[in-house]
């Protein structure tokens, strides 16, 4: 049994991992076409891609294995005949159980230990691959505009790479300065250090209006001039990067993806005290400077030749009714001022403690991240194995689709569970662990269940307890119609 549900948990993980990883490269397809990447690097990406989607993966396999496993047992009556020798269903599943819990430890270690130095590496990676400039392919007959601040017409190409009655639109020093040439031929090239690209263009014409340089020089736009050339060669330089350089990896050590335990709770722990801080000193400031200190705003109303120690004796309705209405407009105008002002300092120290707490939540949520995973190849186990034996099908057909609609269920809880621990709505062990927290009296029914070879999934069985209960209730009912 235990060798069956290996090969079983290993095909289905390569094939969950395939799967995972063509939906994340359709996610980041823009980052990869059309650059010119070297094979090396795409080889690196998709290493790093496939470490991504491992905490996805495994859970998926260890759910179908175990579904397809014990399915198999009791379509072919094995699982039966066990169960009729004195075996019961969770001395059968012991050893699997135990393979299962050795998986979970290592998911965890791979969370921990692994997956955050490749999630650094990916996103490096992926930054990288951003900031590369497309690999240059002018298409014929249509314009391109993969060239920041140009946009390029080219309506024929001959076979040495000569480009035919081109249109070039340079916007690079804005809309309202935009200049339009055309040309009879021309060619592109990188430069020999790969940072720009040499345009090369011969018998043509360009237009540019000079309204910039008027305004420049005297300060007005009507009556807008332009100026036409007319050259046999002009060259362009254009500022395009089309090498490949590295994203530094040391700006992403701070960031909660390349964290492990340790470095989550120094962090949320460092953090935490910092939001205390600066929380206390906000307080401070807000009371001592703005509350407490609100008598030398009393001056305004308070005449100059009064002592401090009369200040305090003064009513300040009698004092308000004794101002003019000028001096009255005045304090208004001083205190929508200074309310004016509190309330910008108190957003202001509101935002500062929000990115603190934001940054908490992020680790947070990482942390519980990583046990959750571990903990949800239990439960996928403990769903997939009696839910098996119960339905007893086995092979790729129903098994593959009730483990896709469970993953489904998993994933929208589980992700429903993160927005709202991402957006304070939930504590975030809350948010984390709520998936398992729905699955697991899920999985311990089930188990149940087939421990006790309830017929869940049979027709017969629930029409004739749906037919008992309607019998009890119209016995209840006549009995108290007595």
């Amino acid at each position: 049994m235990l060798r069956n549900f290996l090969g079983l948990f290993l095909a289905t993980f390569f094939i969950a991992i395939f799967i995972l990883l063509m939906q994340f490269m359709w996610m980041h397809v823009n980052d990869l076409v059309g650059k010119g990447i070297e094979l090396s690097v795409l080889s690196e990406f998709f290493i790093y891609a496939t470490a991504s989607v491992v905490p996805l993966a495994l859970p998926l396999a260890i759910l179908l294995s175990s579904l397809i496993s014990f399915g198999n047992l009791a379509e072919k009556f094995e699982l039966t005949a066990m169960k009729a020798a004195g075996i019961s269903l969770f001395r059968i599943m012991r050893p699997l159980a135990i393979a299962v819990a050795i998986l979970s430890i290592g998911a965890f270690f791979f969370s921990n230990n692994i997956l955050p130095k490749s999630q650094m590496k990916l996103w490096a990676l992926i930054f990288s691959l951003r900031q590369k400039s497309p690999e240059l392919e002018i298409p014929v007959g249509e314009f391109y505009d993969e060239i920041s601040g140009y946009h390029i017409f080219v309506r024929e190409k001959t076979s040495k790479g000569e480009l035919l009655n081109m249109m070039i639109y340079d916007y690079s020093s804005g809309f309202e300065s935009a200049k339009v040439m055309v040309a009879d031929t021309g060619r592109i090239a990188a430069s020999a250090d790969k940072r720009y690209l040499i345009l090369d263009l011969k018998q043509g014409e360009s237009f540019e209006n000079l309204d910039a340089q008027q305004q420049r020089t005297t300060g007005t736009t009507k009556n807008i001039p332009y100026r036409r050339e007319t050259f046999m060669y002009k060259r362009i330089l254009i500022d395009f990067a089309t090498d490949f350089s590295r994203y530094d990896e040391s700006v992403l050590q701070d960031q909660h993806v390349s964290k492990n335990v340790v470095k989550l709770t120094q962090s949320i722990d460092s953090m935490r005290i910092v939001a205390t801080e600066r929380s206390k000193e906000q307080s401070n400031r807000l009371i001592h400077d703005r509350y407490f200190g609100r008598e030398n705003g009393r001056a305004a109303v308070i005449p100059e030749y009064v002592t401090p120690e009369e200040r305090n004796m003064y009513n300040l309705d009698s004092l308000w009714s004794s101002l003019s209405v000028s001096r009255k407009n005045q304090v208004l105008a001083m205190a929508e001022e200074r309310a004016r002002t509190y309330g910008d300092q108190v957003e202001y120290n509101s935002l500062m403690l929000d990115d603190a707490e934001r940054y908490i939540r992020k680790h947070q949520i990482e942390l519980y991240r990583k046990f959750t995973l571990a903990f949800a190849c239990l439960i996928f186990f403990f769903i997939g194995a009696p839910l098996g034996a119960i339905i007893r099908k086995g092979g790729l057909g129903a098994p593959v689709v009730i483990s896709v609609v469970m993953f489904i269920i998993y994933y929208i809880i589980d992700n429903t569970g993160y927005k709202m621990a991402r957006e304070a709505i939930w504590p975030c062990w809350a948010g984390m662990w709520l998936s398992s927290f729905v699955l697991l009296p899920i999985g311990m029914f089930l188990t149940y269940k087939a421990a006790t070879d309830s017929p869940l999934f049979n027709p017969e069985a629930w029409i004739i307890t749906a037919r008992r209960w309607k019998e009890k209730i119209a016995y209840y009912k006549l009995k108290l119609k007595k």
